[in-house]
């Protein structure tokens, strides 16, 4: 794994590049992410271009020996573009357009800024494209964010419109997706649909899946965009995105289709504040991150990227932008470099060089401080760099998946029923209870190939596609399902056959009710010699099957028909566990009871083992007698 830093030699005086460029080379970087917000300065005003400070800067970080990834600056429109052109602005979902003064002020469904965001990403790619030292691109920044896939646009509304024609061929097909006999909401022309906004009470959810599937369809078109003009001016280079953590707003999956390598930008402190975690675990693990935030987005992104992943951005110090802002414990940022490393990432880029002191966020921490004395990490990042091996080219292999879904996460958006519900909550806490026994595994999309894998865990999949019903159909992996699997179409509408729709064909029970409960209230049942409790959800079924689990009022909580297994209710983590626990012995795929906070990672030949914890640990299992706060241990080199 290389190590990086992301640069902005736009803020800083022309007299510190030469150094900043040795400095870096010194602590033990080799690549230099630069130019994602920099419209203004290459193109100051309409058509003028000031490449002279630019080349300077790529030719100075070059000339030390640096390589670079030059980003497409569009996330960022300059001051000229918004005013010649106001049309390019997203609008948000009170109708008001997002204005100019921050980031990320335009809409992905505007013809005109698509073609603005052509003109400025050839005029980049023609120059530089050749350039020996640049060895990837990156389109845009972080897509989407700050609430920016779902655009309520005049231009997103005509844009809608041409995608629901192309999608449902006619307008009767549309109605009867809709179900639009429903509160007398029947269309004539795909002409009188509107966005899904500004509604007296919550819209059709029908509807606005489409819509949320359109917006998303419309990022990728947007990216891809960039990226066949970025392949046709500069061959022979990577090419690659900065995804975030916890965010689902469009199909990562799909966009990962088009570029060479998944990055994503990984702030754990930052996201245990905002992020959807207990109260004792934020306490935890303040200074430390969740210890599963990290592990579940690199599995997840380096499958969206085929095998190839890497961090573009990692929090170094404390950050701006959360509730809360601690600063790392000692040893977490190489813990961290260590972990990224493991899990088979091919870069790691610091963000950034240095902390700037002013504007937005002048209060995020870099490798060095305002007045360029190096900070807390700095140290860290120089030990890491010493101590990273030689990459293993040995591919991954874990016997587990989990299947994730995009398509999901937005139908529980739209109706979730209960408000405790979150898909991806649901998933991390699934991962999380895998990897609490030492497993590793990939994160796939539905309709993945599941045939290289031993057991399977389906923690939320409301529509089950024909694809995704073969894939399970084929492999001979155990398969464990959670509540409301296969309860919706594709259309978000409950199937004729009730759920779990079209696993019936696995697995042979009906949903015939559903609850949905609140944070206090747990379904207690027995697992054999244990007591067990689901959470949040319980299913009522009607089946010949005998249940493994079940209340002392003999509803059951779990079934189990050949290697299928289903959940009526969201197990806790000891009820899960011990379903995994089970079936892995089946399997026979090793399992180990971690101390909490404890994680082994294996990918290929190499085993590391960290401690997210803020005490020391023993993992006799392991052969490890102490493990100190922060602390790595490499197993692979005994």
């Amino acid at each position: 794994m290389e190590l990086g830093v992301c640069y902005f030699p736009e803020h800083w005086d022309r007299s510190l590049w030469a150094e900043d460029a040795r400095r870096m080379v010194d602590l033990g970087l080799s690549v230099v992410r630069i130019g994602e917000f920099a419209w203004s300065c290459i193109e100051p005003a309409p058509g003028q271009f000031d490449w002279d400070w630019y080349d300077r800067a790529i030719d100075m970080l070059a000339s030390a020996g640096l390589d670079l990834i030059l980003c497409t600056p569009t996330a960022t429109p300059p001051k000229w573009l918004v005013d010649t052109h106001p049309d390019i602005l997203c609008h948000d979902r009170h109708g008001r357009p997002r204005r100019f003064g921050s980031r990320r002020h335009y809409c992905f469904s505007s013809s005109t800024y698509r073609a603005e965001s052509a003109r400025i990403t050839t005029a980049l790619a023609e120059r530089y494209g050749q350039h020996e030292a640049v060895i990837a691109w990156q389109t845009d920044n972080e897509l989407g964010c700050h609430d920016t896939v779902r655009s309520y646009s005049p231009a997103a509304e005509a844009a809608f419109r041409i995608w629901l024609a192309e999608r449902h061929g006619d307008v009767d097909a549309l109605n009867a997706a809709w179900g639009t006999v429903f509160w007398s909401q029947t269309y004539r022309s795909f002409d009188e649909v509107d966005l899904p906004n500004l509604t007296v009470t919550e819209p059709n959810p029908s509807h606005v899946l489409d819509f949320y599937r359109f917006s998303s369809d419309q990022l990728i078109a947007y990216n891809k965009m960039q990226v066949d003009i970025l392949r046709a001016h500069s061959p022979g280079r990577d090419v690659l995105h900065n995804f975030m953590g916890l965010f689902t707003d469009f199909d990562h999956f799909q966009l990962g289709v088009d570029i060479d390598i998944a990055g994503w930008d990984s702030y754990p402190l930052g996201f245990l504040d905002v992020g959807p975690y207990a109260r004792e675990d934020k306490a935890a693990y303040m200074r430390q991150g969740h210890p599963d935030f990290a592990g579940f987005h690199h599995d997840l992104y380096r499958n969206c990227g085929r095998g190839r992943f890497g961090i573009i951005e990692q929090q170094p110090g404390p950050v701006n932008w959360a509730r809360n802002n601690p600063a790392p414990l000692d040893g977490m940022v190489r813990l961290w470099g260590h972990e990224t490393a493991a899990h088979g990432a091919e870069l790691s880029c610091i963000f950034r060089w240095r902390q700037a002191p002013f504007a937005q966020e002048q209060m995020h921490a870099g490798l060095l401080r305002p007045d360029s004395q190096p900070a807390t990490a700095h140290g860290e990042i120089a030990q890491l760099a010493k101590e990273l091996e030689t990459p293993d080219s040995t591919p991954s292999s874990p016997r587990i998946a989990l299947v994730f879904s995009y398509d999901s996460q937005w139908m529980t958006e739209i109706q979730p029923q209960g408000r405790s519900w979150s898909t991806i909550k649901l998933a991390m806490e699934w991962y999380s209870a895998a990897r609490g026994l030492g497993l590793s595994l990939d994160i796939v999309a539905p309709g993945a190939p599941l045939d290289a894998y031993d057991l399977v865990l389906v923690p939320s999949l409301l529509h089950v596609s024909d694809a995704a019903l073969q894939a399970f159909e084929a492999t001979s992996a155990d398969i464990i399902f959670a509540p409301r699997s296969g309860s919706k179409t594709e259309s978000l509408q409950i199937p004729d056959t009730l759920a779990p729709g079209p696993l019936q064909s696995l697995i042979p029970l009906k949903v015939t009710r559903s609850e949905s409960f609140p944070p206090t209230h747990v379904e207690t049942g027995q697992l054999g010699d244990k007591t067990v409790t689901g959470h949040t959800w319980l299913d009522h079924v009607e089946t010949e099957l005998t249940p493994l689990a079940q209340t002392e009022t003999g509803t059951g909580l779990l079934y189990r028909s050949g290697r299928v297994s289903l959940f009526t209710t969201c197990p806790n983590r000891a009820f899960l566990q011990a379903v995994l626990g089970d079936i892995c012995a089946d399997r026979g795929i090793r399992t180990i009871d971690l101390p909490a906070g404890v994680r082994l990672i294996e990918h290929g030949r190499r085993r590391v083992v960290v401690n997210y914890n803020a005490s020391d640990q023993q993992v006799p299992a392991l052969g490890i007698e102490h493990l100190p706060p922060a602390g790595v241990a490499n197993l692979s080199e005994s």
